[in-house]
């Protein structure tokens, strides 16, 4: 590869590891061609992408951006996946294929923010649910909070009127004198 090209590549990567909310690197010996593209769809779909790329191109791409803390996984083929949108579903998506074709994909590593991911932990957070279910959970504590303290401060005029009330049935049944 010519060297004009190589920087070409290089400078391209940079600037997709510079967009990408998660980085995962996998490995992907023995996965047929239409098992890649039929993977490249899903995750396109997704907001993502999957790139193969040269260990070296990738370790001068990722040099100066967060995902610098995965050039000791560049060992072997390495395909890149880059998550645009939803990492979550991103990983849920590459550890499915994970799952599925053990002997052919693997999880190596990823990054998400500025936090190096190991494999396990990659497959701990395809676990977690979508993003819209998050925050849907998030939605119904913030509303108890208000809903409760309005049933907590309702209670006090609340006891006062059963209290007075009570008094008046009291009066009302004690004989007059």
């Amino acid at each position: 590869m010519l060297k004009s090209k190589k920087s070409e590549v290089v400078a391209s990567l940079q600037e997709k590891l510079g967009r990408a909310e998660c980085q995962i690197l996998t490995d992907f010996k023995g996965l047929k061609v239409a098992e890649l593209t039929q993977l490249r769809r899903e995750l396109k779909e997704a907001g993502g992408e999957l790139a193969v790329v040269k260990n070296t191109l990738l370790k001068l791409a990722s040099e100066e951006t967060v995902a610098q803390g995965l050039a000791n996984y560049l060992v072997g083929p390495t395909a890149l996946v880059l998550a645009y949108k939803d990492p979550v579903e991103i990983a849920k998506i590459v550890s499915k294929y994970a799952k599925d074709k053990p002997d052919n994909f693997k999880l190596k590593a990823g990054v998400l923010g500025h936090s190096v991911l190991t494999d396990k932990d990659l497959l701990e957070l395809a676990r977690l649910p979508s993003r819209e279910v998050l925050l849907a959970k998030l939605l119904g504590v913030l509303q108890a909070v208000p809903t409760a303290l309005v049933a907590v401060l309702a209670g006090v005029p609340r006891k006062l009127l059963y209290t007075l009330k009570a008094l008046e049935e009291k009066r009302a049944s004690e004989p007059s004198q």
